[in-house]
């Protein structure tokens, strides 16, 4: 049975073939956070005053994109210091190896999904990829829970929320504007397709550990106030229509900036996760 939450490599493929149609220009999310991904797949660039952190690194096929929009926003690529990752799979990593040639990067992931690239390749979903040179990268700093990340003003806290890959790592980021601060947050990986029981039951996992830490993470996640709500990918928070309604007006009210955000967020997460487990549930019972 193939579930309808599953990802495959053709769900990318126009990406694949077509990158350049998604690209978007590089943006000023608040203060020292910027957009730097396309539409489909995200990335930020974080400007600590003692040179830049990059959060993921997009597609294989989407790295010249990205390298535009860092120069686009006036960046020295080598400025670069500081390469993060929301988790392991092949969309999230698949500039890093050419970034960390380029610019010698620290590179930090999730300690789980550092094993799970030496233990389990399979699950980094390399066999949706169709980029065959593609390989994992061996990180520098093996992020456990709780662990922060610190360069120049700028303080990312890790926190450990697994399921959609074993070690992905959910992230609170200092943000300054002037003399305003902020928290912006990521989850760093709530997509269903490793979710689904198709998928769980092919590679041989767990699927009420999975779940459970899953839900636990958000659980986690709900506790923690934060004023700017971010994806990694852009339809997770709607960065695309956020960047339309924007505006030059200092005056105007900035639509990243909204504490209610992160609690809807996490809802619906919570709420599509249910309406999933009912739909198997559905199924399991005509079977």
């Amino acid at each position: 049975m193939k579930s309808k939450y599953a990802v495959t490599a053709e769900t990318f493929m126009d990406v694949y073939k077509y990158p350049q149609k998604y690209a978007i220009h590089p943006f000023r999310i608040c203060g020292n956070l910027y957009y730097v991904g396309n539409t489909s797949v995200g990335s930020h660039l974080i400007d600590t005053g003692d040179g830049l952190i990059l959060l993921d690194t997009t597609f294989p096929q989407t790295y010249a994109l990205l390298i535009n929009s860092i120069w686009e926003l006036g960046f020295p690529l080598y400025d670069i210091r500081y390469i993060v990752h929301s988790h392991g799979h092949f969309d999230h990593f698949g500039g890093t190896q050419q970034f960390v040639a380029l610019t010698k990067a620290k590179t930090f992931l999730g300690a789980e999904d550092a094993k799970m690239f030496r233990q389990r390749p399979e699950l980094m979903l390399l066999r949706d990829c169709p980029y065959s040179y593609l390989e994992p990268f061996t990180p520098d700093v093996e992020l456990k829970d709780n662990d922060t990340i610190t360069l120049g003003n700028t303080t990312i806290r890790a926190i450990s929320t697994p399921g959609h890959s074993p070690g992905v790592m959910s992230y609170l980021i200092d943000v300054r504007d002037g003399a305003a601060h902020y928290v912006a947050a990521m989850h760093g990986g709530a997509g269903f397709n490793t979710l689904n029981l198709p998928f769980l039951e092919e590679f041989n996992l767990d699927v009420e550990k999975v779940r459970k830490s899953f839900i636990d993470g958000i659980t986690r996640l709900e506790k923690e106030h934060v004023d700017i709500t971010l994806g990694n990918h852009p339809d997770q928070n709607n960065t695309v229509g956020k960047r339309g309604g924007m505006c030059d007006d200092p005056a105007c009210a900035n639509p990243f900036i909204d504490p209610q955000e992160w609690p809807r967020f996490l809802a619906g997460i919570k709420k599509r996760f249910s309406i999933m487990l009912e739909e198997e549930a559905s199924e399991a019972q005509k079977a």
